[in-house]
């Protein structure tokens, strides 16, 4: 009497799930130990007005630094908004020190950094146009 197929089939199945669980419990192991990285230098400041500053290095090279203020952004005594500077720097994998100045403020957020990329120039006719706009007070 043959073997029934359906058996097999549950069977191939069983294992298939039970090499998946293994599978599964191998990559969730612990990568190794990977040791905090101190933190060098800390400092920051929250002030009655709303202004704050911190700044922190970390031994591998990290720095943060920010600061921030209150400032009137629109016509409502309510219309307060924070308008905040800093900058980070960080070292890659291959030993290049990267650094990003940024500013947040009514204009959003503008990040600036040698190793960001830059927008093309803008067409001549644009140029052009805006200083028609501006020259007739448009702008």
């Amino acid at each position: 009497m043959p073997r029934p197929r359906n058996k097999i089939t549950k069977l191939t199945r069983m294992k298939f799930i039970i090499v998946l669980a293994f599978l599964a419990v191998a990559l969730a192991a612990p990568q190794g130990d990977k040791k905090p990285i101190e933190i060098i230098s800390s400092n920051s400041e929250m002030n009655a007005d709303g202004s704050y500053s911190f700044n922190f290095e970390s031994a591998d090279g990290t720095k943060v630094s920010e600061s921030g203020n209150q400032k009137k952004v629109g016509p409502k005594p309510e219309d307060i908004g924070t308008v905040s500077k800093g900058s980070y720097s960080f070292t890659t994998p291959d030993g290049v020190v990267l650094t990003v100045n940024w500013v947040a403020d009514e204009n959003g957020f503008q990040a600036t950094g040698d190793h960001l990329p830059t927008p093309p120039p803008m067409p001549e006719h644009v140029v052009k146009m805006l200083a028609d706009l501006k020259a007739a007070g448009l702008l």
